[in-house]
């Protein structure tokens, strides 16, 4: 996914019960009319869908009930009185449609628009409505949670295969607003217009995947959100919003104001672990960086990258030494469960240095006593999530920024769980999200160059939180960047290394992008 694809999003995320009481202090406390609420939805996505689509007939809107069904036939009403050919599909019964989403129904069929209850529509009859030029997914909001059930399920799965775009009402149908899990079928939408606050769940797990480009409105309820009192569950996070984080680099500096890492990894047939980790650490702006790694990967190592300085080690009792001298340690890419890996991360805990641990010093950590730290970052993916929390993988994803926390709770400092949304735990009552996803990513030793990444921004920060967060988003700016050339399928860790360069450079003085941020 494009870097532009979320640009001008507020940053603070929340769950779709505190968007539900938002909305209920505005309506409730300063006094603004839930239909005239309705009405500034559907006419901020009628706006957006012309826009993106200025051509777009004829239309299919489907509505189900609530008000997010509400909001659909009051965009098909918007079209209509814009001269736009458009078909409505009621997917629940209008006559249990109550409150503010029966009003919009009588609006929009009081306006002309066509609507057809989903149970008096053939299969023939169902496919020649959905030849049309766009659909308007209204059917499900975010008071639903578990799997669609029918009809929804359905209609679900015809939008997914249709070559129609889709524009999601709020979220796509099927995804947790909360969470971004989905229990069953969800929407796979081109674009998705939200209303008054960000909802969590389309920046991680599977609303990565489902939300297509992320649009805003705050339907004018700006002030209503911070007076109603409800916090954000996380803070969005890219790139643009990062960059800022970075230190200066004034014109007397020297290697010794940025940092010492220490890379500890690849064990046999493993070299390439440690190598790529070392290496992005040398292109995150490291001012020193040492690989510890077995002897056979020195020559390889060197060969690679020169400007670092390798060790080979036979046991865990050669490593002391190189700690002392390190401001932090990368620990655990490809460096193996044996005893040589058990020694080498047991010197790594026991010399109390900041570290970023992550591969197999994650799993070697899933068979110890857990070890509180404050000065350590973890950075496991699902499946190594999964063996520390001793669950499955399914439960992990299932609530992406609940693992975390836990994960959190019982090693300490600062916890990065990776995957399409990245979140970031470190102890306080809100989590960060990286938001955005590439799926080039999707491939054996990307997260080696992150755990290298992440060490460099450590040890230049000096601050746990920020140096994951500021990692990730780098991490996946460069993917991005590389994937315009490159593309996905063949998108190679290596490449992502090359592109580092060009990504930080725009956070240097006279860079466009810094003047462009300034």
């Amino acid at each position: 996914m494009p870097p532009s694809q979320f640009s001008s999003l507020p940053d603070a995320l929340f769950t779709a019960d505190a968007v539900r009481e938002i909305d209920r202090y505005v309506i409730e406390q300063e006094g603004v009319d839930g239909f005239e609420l309705m009405q500034r939805a559907a006419y901020a996505a009628f706006r957006r869908l012309v826009r993106q689509w200025p051509d777009a007939e004829p239309l299919l809107v489907l509505c189900g009930a609530g008000n997010n069904g509400g909001d659909g036939y009051l965009v098909a009403a918007n079209a209509v009185r814009h001269g736009l050919a458009v078909q409505c599909i009621a997917v629940a019964p209008t006559a249990t449609l109550k409150g503010d989403a029966r009003k919009a129904w009588q609006k929009a069929v009081a306006d002309g628009v066509p609507v057809t209850e989903i149970d008096t529509l053939d299969d023939a009859q169902l496919a020649e409505r959905f030849d049309a030029a766009v659909i308007v997914d209204a059917m499900l909001g975010t008071g639903v949670s578990g799997a669609p059930r029918e009809p929804f399920a359905s209609l679900i799965g015809r939008c997914n295969v249709s070559p129609a775009p889709v524009l999601a009402i709020d979220l796509p149908s099927g995804l947790n607003a909360t969470t971004g899990a989905a229990e069953g079928d969800v929407i796979k939408a081109s674009l998705t217009v939200t209303f008054i606050g960000l909802k969590a769940g389309l920046f991680t797990g599977r609303g990565s995947a489902v939300t297509g480009r992320v649009l805003f409105e705050d339907l004018d309820t700006g002030e209503g959100v911070e007076a109603s009192g409800q916090q954000p569950v996380a803070w969005r996070l890219d790139w643009p919003a990062t960059m800022a984080w970075l230190p200066e680099r004034v014109a007397n500096a020297h290697k010794g104001r940025f940092g010492h890492v220490l890379v500890v990894a690849g064990d046999r047939g493993f070299g390439g672990a440690g190598l790529l980790a070392a290496e992005a650490a040398s292109r995150s702006g490291a001012g020193l960086v040492t690989l510890a790694t077995r002897p056979e990967h020195v020559t390889a190592a060197l060969a690679r990258c020169p400007s670092i300085m390798v060790h080979g080690l036979i046991h865990g009792s050669e490593l002391p030494p190189l700690l002392e001298s390190a401001s932090v340690v990368v620990c655990g890419p490809g460096m193996g469960q044996s005893a040589w890996g058990q020694q080498m991360l047991e010197q790594v805990v026991d010399s109390g240095k900041p570290r970023v641990l992550d591969a197999d010093a994650l799993n070697l950590l899933a068979t110890r006593v857990p070890v509180l730290a404050d000065n350590h970052i973890l950075t496991p993916h699902p499946g190594e999530a999964a063996r520390l929390l001793d669950c499955l993988v399914p439960e992990v994803e299932a609530d992406r920024m609940a693992a975390t926390r836990t994960l959190q709770g019982i090693f300490g400092g600062t916890v990065l769980l990776k995957g399409a949304g990245t979140v970031i735990a470190s102890g306080h009552e809100t989590v960060d999200i990286v938001s955005g996803s590439n799926p080039g990513l999707a491939t054996g030793g990307m997260g080696d160059v992150l755990s290298g990444i992440i060490g460099a921004l450590y040890g230049q920060l000096g601050d746990p939180r920020r140096a994951a967060g500021l990692g990730a988003a780098v991490h996946l700016a460069a993917a991005n960047l590389a994937s315009e050339d490159k593309g996905f399928m063949g998108l190679l860790p290596a490449d992502v290394i090359d592109a580092l360069p060009r990504i930080f450079r725009q956070a240097e003085p006279g860079s466009m992008a810094n003047q462009e941020r300034a």
